[in-house]
């Protein structure tokens, strides 16, 4: 197998490794990326992934059209209909799952298994439909998971400070908001990073390091 799709990739002192096997030297954490129906879970994972990312996605019918709103998501053709899964290292051995879950209310029992184990959520946002999150973050609330908001920047998505954007969204001062575009790299590995801080500083200090997902 090629080394690039290597859970443990080669470097100094450490051989070449097949497979996804877990490097004992490694912090794995598993997040999950929520977000309303058609915000850019997907896109956001597949940017930010350094394997080949897995995704479930199916077209949209014309029986699913009353219940997938696509006012507003021009050329929105499928849809995500169990998980998005994708992975990233971070320095300091630091190796992130990412989960994308579907964003319609018909999935929240599967939501709910996706979120299982979860340490963090984070959830993204879309000025065009701000309302649409409320439920989310509900969804996210409910299964005590810390958080970060990511307001996912399009082209033609009204731009609002951030203060208002907290306001309109309810935010505790202590959650995290940022702006990102889910197709660069950049700003949606701060985005990732600042849920990550977040998730890390509210862990106690005696707490054993998380789990592998």
């Amino acid at each position: 197998m090629d080394s690039a799709l290597s859970g443990n990739p080669p470097g100094p002192g450490r051989p070449d490794r097949v497979g996804y096997l877990p490097d004992p030297e490694q912090t794995l954490m598993k997040l999950v990326v929520a977000g309303p129906f058609g915000v850019g879970k997907t896109t956001f994972i597949r940017t930010l992934s350094e394997i080949p990312t897995l995704h479930t996605e199916e077209a949209m019918t014309e029986t699913g059209a009353p219940v997938d709103d696509v006012a507003g998501l021009p050329g929105k053709t499928t849809t995500t209909v169990a998980v998005d899964f994708g992975r990233l290292t971070l320095p300091g051995e630091l190796v992130l799952y990412m989960f994308g879950t579907p964003g319609q209310r018909r999935f929240f029992p599967l939501w709910q298994d996706i979120a299982r184990g979860a340490i963090g959520a984070l959830v993204l946002a879309d000025t065009r439909r701000l309302a649409d999150s409320f439920e989310i973050m509900d969804m996210v609330e409910e299964q005590g998971l810390p958080y970060a908001v990511a307001v996912n920047r399009f082209p033609d998505s009204p731009v609002h400070p951030a203060p208002v954007l907290r306001s309109h969204l309810d935010l505790h001062a202590s959650t995290p908001l940022v702006l990102c575009d889910a197709r660069e790299r950049g700003s949606s590995l701060d985005a990732l990073i600042a849920l990550t801080e977040h998730v890390l500083h509210g862990l106690p200090a005696s707490a054993p390091a998380p789990e592998q997902p």
